[in-house]
């Protein structure tokens, strides 16, 4: 029997608020609400200004979760354990009453055993505990609840201890690669076993997402995805009764296909247990059989201190983009169809790469970017001992809250880090690991007598004692010290990465050796350092960690070609870190919480795409011409109004035309970031045309709307998923005037129904419209809205029906989804 991987999904029950006694396995929860896994609970209560502003003015609480397992008689004489992906937070875990431990951390993933407390004779209750009370413990939303997912894993008795698979690739060029493949092996049977270990490479391709070909780096096999072993290799060992052994073996490949951005060429490896001929089959342990599969790939990573960062012997220049983990309507309970509509877009845009802020995210998340080609930047932890400033009433309002991980970092630091490298230290697209966000923050706790006075990025309305040396505060030299402390965490369990942080104030930090044990040096917000440090560490590589959205900081990594790219915050708008109510989320990103572009989108596309583009955006002339200009995709102005054109190209010249008048041919500045000019406004059409060198021609018109009249709905492509979860569809519903024009100004209200289908959640991205997420009406935003719809009965069509208020006069729109079987 192969391993095997059996996903809870529904029939859970779930109920707000303490139940001491829930725990035990005769406990009543009949009147219990069923949801289904993965599930967050704060999504689904209304917001409120009484709640933490870093969090998004969502509730925490407690809440417990009870679900039944059916046992199966071919798992007899097997090992059964409970996986979970991560629950926020402290989770504790009970199976039939037995207690199995907690995790305070609720990010990172971990497993109980379970096969002595299972039975067979009847069903198993598993019980989970979760305690989010301290709702001001981080700076962004958190969610609440077993917000990953959670399965039941059936082992053979011996078997490979979770999380323990590594593949390495020492040695990589077009004509041939070597690779090192281990994991460990635990022998759980009362007799000593020899037997053969056997690493299987096969080709697989790539894109084609499908959530049953791997579950979470624990992957289930997908046999059309695989074609022909590639290489083979081996190991003998004896396995001693109750040990745990690890089995490592390498072989050279001829020719293999590298792993790239642009060519995300992926291979299977499955690890095999063959028996020897001298086993006892007494043993239980007869026929060979496979105990993981997972995608890998042939790469070589390099960061040079004066060259950049090399992939694959080239020179490679990162644009990446930092991600939190919540997709707004849905909080932290993401399908990854979610991810994958918002990676294809970001893929669109230019971007390369993800910093994974400030945390590990969902296993699902680097699958994606596994297949669809962005390399990543693995984030553990966003404070270590000391308490970081939590903003409750406001963005850097005072007085701030003190509560958060740092609780639990003493005692949890390094089993935490520990289990974010083992889990994805497979993944081709992982390129470094991240240590910490912003721990060198001035006076956050940290700071030190060499300066009088700190200010950080962020520290605008900071009171002035709060800036000024504080001998009783933390001593930021100590930060050296644990930062040498966790890079050897790290090393222990992966040395083919390199480690990094992420630095807020380099200018004492630097000094006092926060960097010398890190090989990349992270920076954030700090460009205009580049040069001085360059100079005082020539020997380490540089990378902008964070950044804005400035011109002149990606000037700063296209001039320095030490600089190895850049990660601008943000890719995706995200809850929390809110200013100030109704404001419940940041607008940093590049598309909204809905995962539609905004004007910023294509500006950034212009910058860092290859392919041909043109994009027109205008505002009001008066407005603010700084880096915030808020221009709209849109030609509706006063009549006669002069009016700030911006045409966003990558094309050396663009031809603009208002109507039938050639406004002019306009050459691109490569000192800006548009073709910039201004017109007396006239209704009816602006258009933009551009040639590219290779004859290709492109173009982009704003049309002189009328008001809102219909919607247009139109689901997102995706692969259907076979797997236990119900298929998710996103369809994004379009404001359009008689005419069928985008009418991008309209804010309508729009109700939705589904017919055999459950609303999961509607997401306008308008980051102060504070409806209930859990309504099933809302307020179109720029003239756009999601829809998130399960679908309930696969064997029927789902009807979706959008409509307005009566008295809005916008006509209904229905979109009919066949049958799935």
């Amino acid at each position: 029997m192969n391993t095997t991987f059996y996903p809870i999904t529904q029939s859970c029950r779930f109920h707000p608020g303490d139940c001491p006694d829930a725990w035990q396995a005769w406990y009543d929860d009949s009147a219990w609400e069923t949801v289904l896994l993965p599930h967050d609970w704060s999504v689904t209560l209304p917001f409120s200004r009484e709640y933490s502003s870093g969090t998004g003015y969502l509730a925490g609480g407690i809440g417990w979760y009870r679900f039944r397992i059916t046992p199966h008689g071919s798992w007899k004489g097997k090992r059964l354990s409970l996986a979970f992906d991560g629950v926020y937070k402290n989770s504790r875990v009970w199976c039939n009453s037995y207690y199995l431990g907690n995790r305070p951390n609720g990010y990172i993933s971990f497993t109980y055993d379970i096969t002595e407390q299972f039975y067979f004779d009847r069903e198993n209750i598993i019980c989970v505990c979760v305690d989010h009370r301290d709702i001001a413990d981080s700076r962004w939303f958190t969610g609440s609840g077993i917000t990953r997912k959670v399965q039941l894993t059936v082992q053979e008795p011996v078997h490979m201890v979770p999380y323990s698979a590594a593949f390495e690739t020492p040695e990589v060029s077009p004509e041939k690669a070597v690779f090192r493949a281990s994991c460990e092996i635990k022998n759980d049977t009362l007799q000593d076993v020899r037997a053969t270990v056997k690493f299987r490479l096969l080709k697989t391709g790539y894109e084609g997402f499908s959530a049953n070909e791997t579950q979470g780096g624990q992957a289930v096999a997908n046999p059309s995805a695989a074609s022909m072993v590639q290489a083979e290799a081996s190991v003998n060992m004896c396995f001693p009764a109750g040990t745990v052994c690890k089995a490592e073996a390498s072989r050279e490949l001829t020719a293999p296909v590298l792993w790239s951005p642009d060519s995300p060429e992926l291979y299977t490896l499955e690890t095999w247990i063959c028996p020897s001929a001298e086993c006892d089959s007494e043993a239980g342990f007869t026929t060979e059989y496979r105990v993981d599969t997972r995608s890998v790939g042939f790469r070589s990573i390099c960061f040079d201190a004066d060259r950049g960062f090399f992939l694959n012997g080239r020179n490679t220049l990162i644009k990446g983009v930092c991600v939190h983990h919540d997709a707004g309507c849905l909080g932290a309970a993401v399908p990854a169809a979610v991810w994958r509509r918002r990676l294809r877009k970001l893929k669109d845009m230019g971007c390369n790469a993800i910093r994974m802020s400030h945390n590990p995210h969902m296993p699902e998340l680097y699958d994606l970017c596994d297949r669809m080609g962005f390399l990543v930047i693995d984030e553990a932890f966003d404070e270590w001992e000391g308490p970081k400033n939590k903003w409750s009433t406001g963005h850097n309002v005072y007085p701030p809250k003190h509560q958060g991980y740092y609780l639990e970092f003493p005692q949890w630091h390094k089993e935490d880090l520990t289990a974010l490298v083992r889990r994805d230290r497979c993944h081709p697209s992982v390129i470094m690991w991240s240590i910490g966000n912003e721990i060198d923050y001035p006076n956050d706790p940290y700071c030190h007598a060499s300066f009088t006075t700190m200010t950080g990025n962020n520290d605008a309305d900071k009171p002035a004692e709060e800036r000024q040396y504080n001998p009783q505060r933390p001593d930021a030299g100590r930060l050296a010290v644990l930062a040498q402390k966790l890079s050897k965490i790290v090393k222990e369990s992966d040395k083919t990465r390199p480690v990094t942080l992420a630095a807020a104030f380099p200018e004492l930090s630097l000094g006092l050796g926060f960097l010398d044990s890190v090989d990349v040096a992270g920076y954030n917000y700090k460009e205009h350092l580049y040069e001085e440090s360059h100079r005082r560490f020539p020997g380490k590589p540089f990378i902008g960690s964070e950044n804005g959205h400035s011109l002149e900081a990606w000037r700063a990594v296209t001039e320095k070609p030490w600089i190895s790219g850049q990660f601008l915050w943000t890719g995706i708008d995200y809850l929390g870190e809110a200013k100030g109510w109704p404001i419940h989320g940041s607008g940093a990103g590049l598309l909204t919480l809905a995962g539609f572009e905004k004007p910023g989108y294509y500006r950034r596309q212009s910058l860092w795409s290859t392919k041909p583009m043109i994009h027109l955006s205008t505002a009001r002339l008066d407005a603010d011409r700084g880096e915030w200009t808020p221009v709209a995709d849109t030609w509706n102005y006063p009549e006669k109004e002069d009016v700030l054109i911006k045409c966003y190209t990558n094309l050396p010249r663009a031809e603009i035309w208002l109507n039938d008048k050639c406004l002019g041919t306009f050459e691109k500045n490569q000192d800006a970031d548009a073709i910039t000019l201004s017109a007396v406004y006239t209704p009816g059409t602006l258009k933009a045309l551009g040639t590219a060198l290779d004859g290709t021609k492109v173009s982009h018109t704003l049309i002189t709307t009328g008001a809102a009249c219909c919607v247009s709905l139109q689901c997102f492509e995706d692969s259907p998923n076979p797997g236990p979860q119900p298929l998710l569809y996103q369809i994004e519903a379009l404001m359009r005037d008689t005419w069928g024009n985008p009418v991008l100004s309209d804010s309508s209200l729009l109700h939705v129904t589904a017919d055999n289908g459950s609303i999961c959640g509607l997401e306008n991205g308008n980051l102060a419209d504070v409806t209930d997420y859990s309504a099933h009406f809302r307020r179109a935003y720029c003239g756009r809205l999601l829809i998130y719809v399960n679908h309930i009965n696969e064997e029927k069509e789902v009807t979706i029906t959008v409509s307005g208020d009566a008295e809005a006069n916008i006509k209904p729109a229905v979109l009919i989804l066949p049958p799935l079987k």
